[in-house]
Order: structure tokens, then C-alpha cells, then sequence
């Protein structure tokens, strides 16, 4: 699978740094199956006939989507990542045009909804996460799910492998940090909170739109 390996575009990291889906580091893979089986779980809940990815990067999910029979799309802010998901789903024989340049703040509804949204490792990114939620309140016909770096963890972890010490382990670009209870709260605002899944070290929802 092709990423962007660390590019940058306006300034922030833009898709994968690394392909941590293929990684062979017995962590990592321990790491990302436990996030794969919460996705997992909370997608089989839904049973969606159409998924749209928010902030897909290279396409990872909307392809393993597509393969299941799902009609899934992603949209992402970058050109990039954008161009690399496009030439991974020309790999896995899935049409290119599943994939779309469209900042998390101009989707529309109509054009933009599906039964599911998925907004995974994308609102700590953001200046305005309360802007993109009411974006994703408008577009997620049925359910959303959306996780986010679990914070103290995610920090912790960081400086425990020597990473971002003068910042305090914080990831760079990421600018917003939650604990599981206040991210939470944050979505109530919202959403009607259907399930909570805390895969080390993430915080991941699933919620339906409060109307």
C-alpha cells in the first residue's frame, strides 16, 4: 500500500508516516489489531449499507470497507493522500473516484451523507472540533464513529519510547487533547452517545446524531 511516508502539505503531516497496518513491530501490530477489532465491532453493530471516511488518508479502511461489499467513500483535505488512495484502489481494482479532495468543513449534507461516518484520528488535528462536529451531526444519516488519541496515554507512551520529550510527548499537529471523559462530554454536545471503546491508546465512539 502506498502512503505519504511523512509529507507534508500547508504545513501538516499529511496521511501515514509509516504503513503501521503492514508493520511487522510485534507492538504495533498488538496496538493496531486492537483498533481494527473496535472499528470492527462497531461497524458490524450498525450493518451500514454506505460508509463515508472523513479524513480517509490513503484509503486504508474505505478500501478494506469496499472489499466487505459496503459502498464505502473518503474524502480528505490533502491532494496527497488523496492521489496515493486513489492509486491504491486502482491496485485493489476498486474505481478511483470512491476518493475526494473536501476539508472535513465543506461537506454537505445530500452530497457528503451515508448510513455511517467515520471520522477516525482527525478532531485533534483540527483548530475548530466543534465546527467539524456539527458538520458530521449534518452528514451522518444514522451513526458516526469517531475516535481520537486518548490523553494522559497517548503522551505518556510517546515519552515512554523517548518521543517528543520537549514537548511533553504531544504529537506533532496534534492540537487538541481529550481524556476518554471529557471527549465524551465533548460529543453529547451532539450526539447521542451509543458505545464507548477505548482500544490503548485511543478513545473511539459511536454515536447517532441528536436532532
Amino acid at each position: 500500500m502506498k502512503i505519504s511516508g511523512g509529507a507534508t502539505e500547508g504545513g501538516i503531516v499529511v496521511g501515514n508516516v509509516y504503513d503501521k497496518y503492514a508493520s511487522r513491530n510485534p507492538l504495533v501490530r498488538r496496538i493496531m489489531r486492537g483498533f481494527g477489532s473496535a472499528l470492527g465491532e462497531l461497524v458490524d453493530r450498525v450493518q451500514p449499507r454506505s460508509i463515508h471516511e472523513v479524513g480517509c488518508g490513503e484509503g486504508y479502511w474505505v478500501l478494506h470497507w469496499s472489499g466487505s461489499g459496503i459502498a464505502a467513500r473518503g474524502t480528505d483535505f490533502s491532494h496527497e493522500a488523496i492521489r496515493l488512495a486513489r492509486l491504491n484502489a486502482v491496485e485493489r481494482g476498486v474505481a478511483p473516484d470512491r476518493f475526494e479532495v473536501r476539508s472535513i468543513y465543506d461537506l454537505e449534507p445530500g452530497r457528503d451523507s451515508a448510513d455511517l461516518v467515520v471520522c477516525c484520528e482527525v478532531l485533534e488535528h483540527l483548530e475548530r472540533p466543534d465546527e467539524a462536529l456539527r458538520v458530521l451531526q449534518r452528514v451522518a444519516r444514522g451513526h458516526l464513529i469517531v475516535s481520537v488519541p486518548r490523553e494522559p496515554v497517548w503522551r505518556l507512551l510517546n515519552l515512554a519510547r523517548g518521543k517528543y520529550v520537549s514537548d511533553l510527548g504531544n504529537t506533532p499537529g496534534h492540537l487538541q487533547h481529550w481524556s476518554t471523559g471529557a471527549f465524551a462530554q465533548l460529543l453529547r454536545g451532539y450526539f447521542d452517545l451509543v458505545a464507548l471503546r477505548t482500544p490503548l491508546p485511543w478513545t473511539m465512539a459511536l454515536c447517532r446524531p441528536s436532532r
